[in-house]
Protein backbone atom coordinates (compact mmCIF):
# COMPACT_ATOMS: atom_id res chain seq x y z
CA UNK A 1 0.00 0.00 0.00
CA UNK A 2 1.71 3.54 -0.84
CA UNK A 3 0.71 5.97 1.89
CA UNK A 4 2.88 9.03 0.72
CA UNK A 5 1.55 12.34 1.49
CA UNK A 6 1.72 15.28 -1.25
CA UNK A 7 2.72 18.09 1.39
CA UNK A 8 4.24 20.74 -1.12
CA UNK A 9 5.69 20.48 -5.07
CA UNK A 10 8.40 22.05 -5.71
CA UNK A 11 8.77 24.87 -8.70
CA UNK A 12 10.63 26.76 -10.80
CA UNK A 13 10.78 30.47 -10.79
CA UNK A 14 10.79 32.88 -13.94
CA UNK A 15 14.31 32.77 -14.67
CA UNK A 16 14.21 28.75 -14.43
CA UNK A 17 15.86 27.94 -11.56
CA UNK A 18 14.33 25.06 -9.00
CA UNK A 19 12.70 25.71 -6.01
CA UNK A 20 12.83 23.94 -3.25
CA UNK A 21 9.57 24.23 -1.35
CA UNK A 22 11.54 23.64 2.16
CA UNK A 23 13.89 26.59 1.06
CA UNK A 24 14.46 29.57 3.28
CA UNK A 25 14.12 32.74 1.83
CA UNK A 26 17.99 33.23 1.16
CA UNK A 27 17.66 35.79 -0.84
CA UNK A 28 16.52 37.73 2.28
CA UNK A 29 18.83 36.36 4.70
CA UNK A 30 21.67 36.86 2.75
CA UNK A 31 20.62 40.36 2.64
CA UNK A 32 20.41 40.67 6.36
CA UNK A 33 23.61 39.58 6.81
CA UNK A 34 25.40 41.70 4.23
CA UNK A 35 23.90 44.64 5.62
CA UNK A 36 25.26 43.36 9.05
CA UNK A 37 28.67 42.93 7.81
CA UNK A 38 29.03 46.66 6.11
CA UNK A 39 27.24 47.95 9.72
CA UNK A 40 30.26 45.88 11.65
CA UNK A 41 32.87 45.18 9.51
CA UNK A 42 35.09 44.11 12.89
CA UNK A 43 32.69 40.98 13.62
CA UNK A 44 32.91 37.70 11.53
CA UNK A 45 30.06 36.38 9.41
CA UNK A 46 29.80 33.42 11.71
CA UNK A 47 29.80 36.03 14.28
CA UNK A 48 26.87 37.94 12.01
CA UNK A 49 24.89 34.80 11.94
CA UNK A 50 24.98 33.52 15.55
CA UNK A 51 23.84 37.01 16.40
CA UNK A 52 20.88 36.47 13.92
CA UNK A 53 19.89 33.13 15.37
CA UNK A 54 20.20 34.85 18.98
CA UNK A 55 17.03 37.06 17.94
CA UNK A 56 15.12 34.16 16.30
CA UNK A 57 15.72 32.18 19.49
CA UNK A 58 14.45 35.67 21.72
CA UNK A 59 11.70 35.75 19.05
CA UNK A 60 10.17 32.34 20.17
CA UNK A 61 11.90 30.68 17.58
CA UNK A 62 11.06 32.17 14.30
CA UNK A 63 11.87 35.13 12.21
CA UNK A 64 9.13 35.49 10.24
CA UNK A 65 6.83 38.52 11.23
CA UNK A 66 9.68 41.00 11.73
CA UNK A 67 11.03 43.50 9.47
CA UNK A 68 14.38 42.72 8.30
CA UNK A 69 15.54 46.55 9.72
CA UNK A 70 14.00 45.10 13.02
CA UNK A 71 16.02 42.10 12.39
CA UNK A 72 19.28 44.05 11.82
CA UNK A 73 18.74 46.64 15.07
CA UNK A 74 18.17 43.56 17.08
CA UNK A 75 21.37 41.25 16.10
CA UNK A 76 23.15 44.56 16.15
CA UNK A 77 22.09 45.29 19.78
CA UNK A 78 23.20 42.04 20.71
CA UNK A 79 26.99 42.32 18.48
Amino acid sequence: EKSLQKTSTPSINSTGVFVSPYALNLSSFTKLIKRLQERHPEFSRDEIVNAVQEVRKINKGVLSGLAISSIEEKASAIL
